[in-house]
């Protein structure tokens, strides 16, 4: 059974594994998240930036007896097996590169996009939900996931919808399958967190378009009729004939938070069903980077930030660190300033090496466009006659500098397997 332990970094020895630090990995230089400590230097870097970190005892190469000094501060963390306790959890790897993925990826969306756009259409005109087109909509989503996240994850952020709607129920079951995935879901559990996403939001098909759009604060009587959305959503779930456990709990509970801040019951902690705190984290994320009428779209590396942030108030921690390991500390589609000075876009390999992507320049170092944008593996280069490697010196807001990546056709890229 996995055990986690707090220990002072003045206690750490070489052979135990790093599984959480004091402070958000994004503050610190390392660039893998969860870590057998192998050198003194390594343990030297983590007293430089953290007081005390979390060993996970199972994975550390160290006697029992080591992590006795710790006794008194032991703290255990929720493993995930524990949350998801009546599920079989598995491991993905994956099995396609982001070339070879990308047109199944492609594919999948394009063919979503129209289902998803008829789905709606039904629903407005006050007709139901097909399950049976729905269940089959998602199919091709989720195999692409399951073998590599990458492709969907990018394409999502170029192929944006021009109906806020639409977009944010595509992006919700895209990012809501990425975690699952990251969690271990089966495939039929996959199923399930895709058509929950794609549905959460369908009861707004129910509210005044007025308020939908309204580019100021709504009163409170206005708020009250936004929120009673979760209502005519469980309403078009029943009337669909809809009875999938997970897909009415993220109808139901995605705008509540793991404080009791949310709505519309106010549960909190375990109150929530996990299928429920996952679905309030990629609403949420799908949200905050996505143009709405009352606020502008903010970086997906600034939305993790947020995400993080608002880890244990809002949600629940270990599931806000799966989402992070699901797409990256750098998503796909996030703009980026290098070291060189050039600009360029996050395209592949972000969760594996989230400080170290693939990313494809748009720009040089004077901010000029590039006449085909260009590859480059941020793992292997370094800046011209030094020994110092590029870096992403900082992320950039969405349409920093003009760059409008909807415009952006991958294929005139210099792009090879």
């Amino acid at each position: 059974m996995l055990e986690t332990l707090k220990i002072s970094t003045n206690d750490l020895r070489v052979g135990m594994f790093v599984s959480a630090l004091d402070r958000s990995w994004l503050e610190t230089p390392f660039i893998i998240q969860g870590f057998r400590i192998e050198s003194r230097t390594q343990i030297d870097k983590l007293r430089e930036y953290c007081n005390y970190v979390f060993v996970d005892t199972v994975q550390s190469r160290q006697p029992a007896e080591s992590f006795k000094v710790n006794a008194g501060g032991k703290q255990k963390r929720m493993p995930l097996e524990h949350i998801f306790y009546d599920r079989n959890l598995e491991q993905y790897g994956d099995k396609s590169n982001f070339v070879d993925e990308k047109p199944r990826a492609e594919a999948a969306l394009e063919a979503l996009v129209g289902d998803v756009c008829d789905i709606f259409e039904q629903v407005g005109n006050g007709g139901k939900i097909d399950v049976i087109q729905l269940k089959k909509s998602v199919e091709p989503l989720i195999g692409s996931i399951s073998r590599n996240p990458d492709a969907c994850l990018w394409i999502s952020r170029l192929k944006q919808h021009d109906e806020y709607s639409y977009q944010h129920a595509l992006s919700s079951a895209i990012w809501a399958v990425s975690l699952g995935r990251e969690l271990g879901f089966s495939r039929q559990d996959l199923r399930s967190l895709a058509m929950g996403g794609m549905l959460m939001d369908v009861g707004k098909l129910q509210i005044d378009s007025g308020l939908l759009k309204a580019e100021r604060q709504l009163t409170n009587s206005e708020s009250a009729q936004m929120q009673d959305h979760v209502n005519h959503g469980l309403t078009i779930l029943q009337d669909s004939g809809i009875i999938n456990h997970d897909v009415t709990s993220m109808v139901a509970y995605h705008h509540e938070r793991y404080d009791g801040s949310g709505y519309p019951f106010g549960m909190k902690g375990d109150e929530i069903p996990p299928v429920a705190r996952i679905a309030a984290i990629v609403d949420t994320y799908g949200a905050i980077t996505s143009n709405r009428g009352y606020a502008a779209a903010i970086s997906p590396s600034n939305a993790i930030r947020v995400l993080y942030e608002a880890r244990n108030t809002d949600f629940q921690a270990e599931l806000v660190e799966a989402f992070i390991r699901a797409i990256g500390v750098y998503p796909a589609g996030t703009l980026v300033e290098l070291s060189s000075g050039e600009v360029a876009v996050v395209i592949a390999e972000y969760r594996t090496r989230r400080l170290r992507p693939k990313v494809l320049v748009l720009l040089d170092k004077n901010k000029q466009q590039l006449p085909k944008a260009t590859l480059l593996d941020l793992q292997d280069v370094c800046l011209a006659g030094k020994q110092e490697a590029i870096n992403i010196a900082r992320s950039l807001e969405p349409g920093a500098y003009g760059i409008d990546l909807a415009c952006l056709e991958l294929e005139n890229a210099r792009i090879s397997a």
